[in-house]
Order: C-alpha cells, then structure tokens, then sequence
C-alpha cells in the first residue's frame, strides 16, 4: 500500500508539473492574472506529492520492503538503518527521484520568496521549472519507475553496493544534487528574461542569491565527494579526474564564471548577454552530467544506468531543452543590449578575462571526458584520457586566472589606472614570491610548480588582506568599526578568496612533496617514510553490522615519539565475499595527514602495506569550506532583503532592453 501511494503521488506530480509549466507560461504571454497565479500553487503542490512520494520510497528501504525491485536491488535487511535510507538515492531509480524531489523544493522556495517579483516574472520562472520538473517524473515513470514490484517478493535483498556504504553517502549525494539541481534556478530566470526581453539590474539582483546558493551546496558536495574517495578507496588521491567527478566539476567551473558576471551585471548592467549564455550553459552542463551518469555509456561506481532506452530519453530531453533555449538565446540576444561601456584596464575587463579563463578549463574538461566516448561511438577505437591530459592542459590555465584574482578587487569600475595599480600591486608582488620562494626551501627540496603554486596562493591572499586593510584605513571613524559596516558581500569575497588561496597551497605542497611506500610486511617489521616510522603489529579479525574485516594494527612514531595508533581495514561484505573494500587509517594535522592502509595478504601474516605522508591536504578541503562560508555571507548581503516598496520602485524604473 505504502508503494501504491508512493506512486500515485509520481503520477499527480507528472500532472503539476504539465499544469506549472503550460498555464502560468500561457497566462504570462496574454496576461491572464489567474492562470499566472496557478504557478505557486502548482509549485507548492508539486513539491508536497513528490517529497511524499520519496518518502514512502525511503520507508520502503527503512523496512526492508523487499517487494519493490528498487530496494531488493540495492539494500539489504543487515544494512544499518542510516544506510537503508541513503540507498534510497544510492540507485538509479532513487537518484532520479530525489533529483525531482530537490528540484520541486527549490521550485517550493522560489515560490515563497518570490513576491516581491513581478508576477508574470514569478509565472515563467516557475513554468520553466514546471517544464524541467515534468521531464524528469515522465522519465521515471516510463524507464525508471522506482516503485516496481517483485513478485514473489526477493527473501533477501542483493545489498547497497560496499563502496558506499560510508557516512559520505548519507551528505555528499544530497549536497551535490541540491547543487547540481540549484542552478535550475538561475536557468529558469535568465529563460524567463529572455522570454520577456528584459535584462536588467533588479533581474540579476533577484537572479544572483540563488546562483550563490547552489554554488555553495555544489562546491561542498564536490569536496566531500573528494574527501571520500581520499579515505574510501585506500590509494591516497584527492581527485582522479573521473569523468562522472568532471560532471559535477564542468558545471562548478561555469558556475563561478556566472557568479562573477551576476556581479558586473548587478553593479554596471554589463554582461547581461553572458550571465544569460553562462546560466545557459551550467545548466545544460548539470544535464549533460545526468546524461553521462545514468545513460550507461560510462564504467564507474557513480554511473548507474545500463538500460539504452534510459540513456535515449534523457538524451533527446536534453536536446530539447538544451535546443530551445539556445535558439531562443539566439532570437532574443540582440535586442537586450551590452549594457555600459568600460575601458581595457578595469574591474570588468580582469573579470571578464577570469570568465573566459573558467569557460576555456571547463571546455578542456569536457574534451578530455567526451572524446574517449565520441571514438568509442564511432568504432575508431579505445582510449582512456586521465590524470596527465587533465594537469597538463588544466593546471596551466589556472594560473594566470589565479593572477588575476589578486588584481580585480583594487581595479575600479568602468576605468582603471594602470600605473595606480602597479604602484599599489608590486609590494604585494614582492611579498607573495618572498614567501614562493621560502616554502620550498624549508620543505628540504626545490621545486619550481611549488614555488609557482605557492607564490599565487600567497598573492591571492596578501592581495585580499591588503585591500581589506586599505578600505578601512582612510576613514574618519575607526578602522574596526569601518570594516564592520562594509557589505556582507565584501566580506564574502574576500573570505571566498583566502579560500581559494588555502585550497591552490594545499594543491601544491601534497602534489610537490609526496612522500609514500608500497612493502610487504611482517608483523614487527617496520618502515619509514618521510621522517615518520611505521611499525606493524600484526592483525586480527573483527565483525561489523553486516561484515567481516580483517583490521591492522599500526604504531607511527617520530623521533622515537609515538605519534599515532592506526588501524586500517580489509573488509568482506557478506553480500559481497568476492569484493574486499579498502578502509584506511588517516591520523590528520594541520601540516598534513600520515595515512595507512593494506593491500592484500602474502602469506605467513604478512601483507602489502600502503604508508603515505600527505603534507598540507587538509587544506584543500578546509579551503573548500572557506570559499562556501564565503559564498553564504555574501548572500546574507542587505541588498537581497529590501523592502517590498523599494524593491518595487526599483522595478518601475529599471532599464528595459538596451
């Protein structure tokens, strides 16, 4: 009964979103009020049926239903409770339905928080969203009905694959699908600018929180997901290059680009053009992203779908969508205008320059995901582009976009002065390769991409710290009591930018000074890496909720100083005997982490061992924090709480068109 309802609420909500979609947009093109204010009401019910739906397809794993196919499939009755849950999103049917569920919520907030807009705004953004949503529940309920039945009902379910049955699957799939799914919103408004020909201040203002937002929930998701596969897998890596992670990093990368064009078109009324073509394309990127996750053409614990019929609908929805709004970009582009004029050396030329930077990285992205494919399609052959495709082309362009990053804050708006800038830049300058130059040699060992690395991490930083020091140092009231009236958004930036500088220092040590041993091991043998000395003291056998594991027991040591006790772990799944999984044992500190972990038994007690010394990881993922920290006081801005009145007048008078 409980599945029934679970998909007769998939039913009412196919049903919404046809009326979310058609009605308000209909109503917005002859101004008929009542079936523009079907849009909220069809929003809010829309996410009503589908968080009912997923619920009782939760509970249904919650129980152990195994009448349902979804969850004989991919759980199993030893499973702890809080991994039932997770598997709900852990299968491809699952994870489309929670894809629909976070994109009615957001859909749910636009609707709330959207009645200060215009109401034939509010129709054909929420229509849009109508129209996303219904593709998403047709395609469930016509190849990935995750409310099948199984009859006779299965006696034991075939379990949640091992590898994720980890704390990461219960936050990293729900923040990079809130993420993921987020910038259906700005997708919606620039489409409903578009539609209306209208491109102004108060439509980037309204259009920029929302873009924060999902840049947030996408950039902790993205960093949890690397954090785990860190710790998950057991070979001591951060980023593989994976072409299911460039799904999720592709639309990451032009999403910062749109972020940063919101702010010139919000402040000077440039770019409007782009921020629409940026919003444009990082959605397209987030379907494209399904497209290659769940169409099958991919090999990866990510992927889920093997079914053709699965990946053909998701494509000719994704030309759809992806076709009519390119076309309506086309038709609609040249009459919405440029917006002001700036000259060559001013804060929008250096962030329109960091733009096309992020744009041309992610196309290297997508050519190094895609062209294995496109061959493979073509029966020309298998190839496999990885790692040094990715750091060769990637890493480069990063560079002068990191240079850049330190120079826009002091540039003024419009025109800036050269020479001003150099005068104000080159004691930063001096400083930030005083301290590239420093790293490396008290790291014991030159390397040039360190000191690369390094002296761009410490320009964006000293850069950030100098301008925040300048803008509270020629004023009348104090110096703290300036900075503190300063924008949030200020405040956000800059954070947001100590956070990148944090994350590129974090890049640079762990990749310049790798330090790790691949021995075989006895029990009371011992070996050194990096100055630390880890010594093996044997094993023994433990039981999990629903495993077996084979744990060893480690003692790292420095200067005859007991660091740390590790216990790294080889475990059998009962499901799933013939697939050992990797747990390994990481002691974290701020200048790095020692990591552990054990490959396979060579007999007479001994096994291959796995140390690494990871200098300054952490930082990568604490950089990631900042950034996102940065990214939420930005929106906590007082400009995106006006008042009503204010915001209404802000309306009438805006410019319309060019």
């Amino acid at each position: 009964m409980i599945a029934e309802i679970g998909h007769f609420a998939l039913i009412l909500a196919l049903v919404l979103s046809v009326v979310q979609c058609v009605l308000p947009l209909v109503g917005a093109a002859r101004g008929i009020g009542s079936w523009m204010a079907l849009a909220r009401t069809a929003a809010y019910a829309n996410a009503l049926f589908l968080t009912i739906s997923f619920g009782t397809l939760a509970y249904s794993f919650y129980i152990s239903d195994f009448t349902l196919l979804n969850v004989a499939s991919n759980s199993n009755s030893l499973l702890p409770w809080f991994y039932k849950v997770a598997a709900t999103w852990g299968s491809h049917e699952g994870s489309i339905l929670f894809w629909a569920l976070m994109l009615t919520w957001w859909g749910f907030l636009v609707a709330l928080t959207s009645r200060k807009l215009p109401q034939e705004t509010v129709a054909r953004v929420l229509g849009v969203m109508g129209f996303i949503t219904a593709g998403f529940v047709a395609f469930m309920l016509f190849t990935s009905n995750p409310f099948l039945r199984l009859f006779p009902a299965a006696p034991e379910g075939a379990d949640l694959n091992p590898l994720l049955q980890d704390p990461g699957m219960v936050f990293h799939p729900p923040l990079l699908y809130m993420g993921y799914v987020g910038f259906t919103v700005p997708f919606a408004f620039a489409i409903a600018a578009l539609i209306a020909g209208r491109l102004d201040a108060v439509w980037a203002r309204w259009m920029r929180p929302w873009t924060t937002m999902a840049w947030i929930l996408l950039t902790l998701g993205i960093s949890l997901g690397s954090y785990w596969s860190y710790y998950e897998l057991g070979w001591g890596g951060w980023w593989f290059w994976d072409p299911v992670e460039n799904s999720s990093f592709m639309p990451w990368l032009t999403g910062t680009a749109l972020l940063h064009s919101l702010a010139v078109t919000e402040k000077r009324g440039c770019f409007k053009i782009w921020t629409v073509l940026l919003a444009i394309i990082t959605f397209s990127l987030s379907l494209l992203g399904t497209f290659l996750v769940r169409s099958g053409i991919l090999t990866s614990v990510h992927a889920f779908a093997t079914d053709p019929e699965r990946g053909i609908f998701i494509l000719a929805f994704l030309i759809v969508v992806i076709g009519l709004s390119f076309l309506l970009f086309a038709w609609r582009a040249p009459t919405v205008g440029l917006g002001g004029n700036f000259s060559m050396v001013s804060r929008e030329s250096l962030l329109l320059v960091n733009n096309v930077l992020l744009v041309v990285a992610m196309g290297a992205v997508l050519l190094g995901t895609l062209y294995p494919l496109f061959l493979d399609a073509l029966n020309a052959g298998k190839i496999s582009v990885g790692p040094p495709y990715f750091d060769a082309v990637f890493g480069p362009l990063m560079l002068p976009m990191l240079f850049l990053l330190g120079v826009a804050p002091f540039a003024r708006w419009k025109e800036a002065d050269l020479s001003q800038l150099t005068k104000r830049l080159w004691i930063i300058l001096v400083v930030a390769v005083a301290i590239g130059v420093a790293v490396p040699l008290l790291m014991g060992r030159w390397s040039t991409w360190v000191f690369v690395g390094i002296t761009l991490a410490a320009w964006v930083a000293v850069s950030a710290i100098d301008n925040i020091r300048e803008r509270g140092r020629n004023m009348k009231v104090g110096f703290f009591k300036k900075l503190a009236s300063h924008p949030r958004a200020f405040w956000g930036m800059h954070l947001a930018h100590l956070g990148v500088a944090m994350f590129v220092v974090g890049v640079a040590l762990v990749k310049g000074y790798p330090a790790e041993r691949d021995v075989r091991m006895m029990p009371g043998e011992h070996v050194s890496v990096s100055g630390y000395t880890f010594t093996f003291n044997g094993t023994e056998e433990v039981r999990g909720p629903n495993y077996t594991a084979t744990r060893g027991d480690f003692i790292v040591t420095k200067d005859g100083k007991e660091i740390a006790k590790l216990h790294p772990e080889k475990r059998n799944y009962y499901s799933s005997r013939s697939m050992p999984m990797t747990e390994a044992a990481i002691k974290h500190s701020i200048d790095g982490d020692i990591y552990v972990s054990l490959g396979e038994p060579v007999g007479d007690g001994a096994w291959i061992v796995r140390a690494y010394r990871k200098p300054f990881v952490t930082w990568i993922w604490w950089g990631t924090i900042l950034m996102s920290l940065g990214g939420f006081i930005a929106i906590l801005d007082r400009r995106y709480r006006t008042s009503r009145k204010k915001n209404n007048r802000a309306t009438q008078g805006a410019t319309v068109g060019a």
